[in-house]
């Protein structure tokens, strides 16, 4: 799979958070940079999974020379047992390629405040304080520390409930990948809010625009009640 050096990390989640994030960023006009996206599938048949495929909409943001400047993943939305061996499957993919210190990654994610706990009770995170969070894993590197910057800092009790994110930072972790987590918490302001600020911080960094034209989020998504079997596992 052919990455830029920094990459973002999206989830197709049913709220539609990351596919708007996906579609919104684009080019900045006052640059030579142009947009070129594809699909592609990764067969999951080495754990014993024969029904489904890791899939993925991979778009790169190319200069005049041919070099891509900017990529953008945006990862179907699965479930468990399917979820973890997609992910080991889409980042194996990158790793065949490129060293896993050679690609920067940026996972940016909005959440419920539900969905996040710190053990430290002066948190601003507990307090509902800032709306935008940053954190680092892996090693440090001058991009990660710049991109979060000038969010609040996630403390370092940061407990994140919420599937996907979790399993994806637990491979990060492993892999050693250079990592820059951003995390919008809904709650403290409002969805669409949220998204706007987390979205012109990312066109910021990465020296793209934010369309927000191409937001839609969907608003008719329900609370999923958990399977009993979850609970077992906190």
């Amino acid at each position: 799979m052919k990455v830029a050096s920094k990459l973002i990390v999206l989830f197709k989640d049913p709220e539609g958070f990351g596919t708007s994030i996906y579609n919104a960023l684009q080019p900045n006009p006052n640059s030579s940079l142009s947009k070129s996206v594809t699909n592609f599938e990764l067969s999951l048949l080495e754990y014993g999974i024969k029904d489904q495929k890791a899939c993925a909409h991979l778009a790169n943001f190319v200069d005049n020379n041919g070099f891509i400047q900017v990529s953008l993943l945006l990862v179907e939305h699965y479930e468990p047992p399917v979820l973890p061996c997609a992910l080991h499957e889409i980042l194996r993919s990158i790793t065949r390629e490129y060293q896993s210190s050679d690609v920067i990654l940026t996972l940016p994610y909005i959440l419920s405040a539900a969905k996040l706990k710190s053990d430290d009770k002066n948190s601003s995170l507990n307090n509902e304080g800032s709306s935008l969070y940053g954190l680092q894993m892996g090693p440090t590197m001058a991009f990660t520390k710049e991109i979060i910057r000038t969010v609040e800092q996630a403390p370092s009790s940061l407990k994140i409930h919420y599937e996907p994110l979790a399993c994806l930072l637990q491979f990060v972790h492993c892999l050693k990948f250079p990592t820059a987590v951003l995390i919008g918490i809904i709650g403290v302001k409002g969805e669409q809010e949220v998204l706007l600020k987390l979205g012109e911080h990312l066109a910021n960094a990465f020296s793209l625009s934010f369309d927000r034209i191409q937001i839609k989020l969907n608003t008719r998504t329900t609370t999923k009640t958990e399977e009993p079997w979850r609970a077992l596992y906190g």
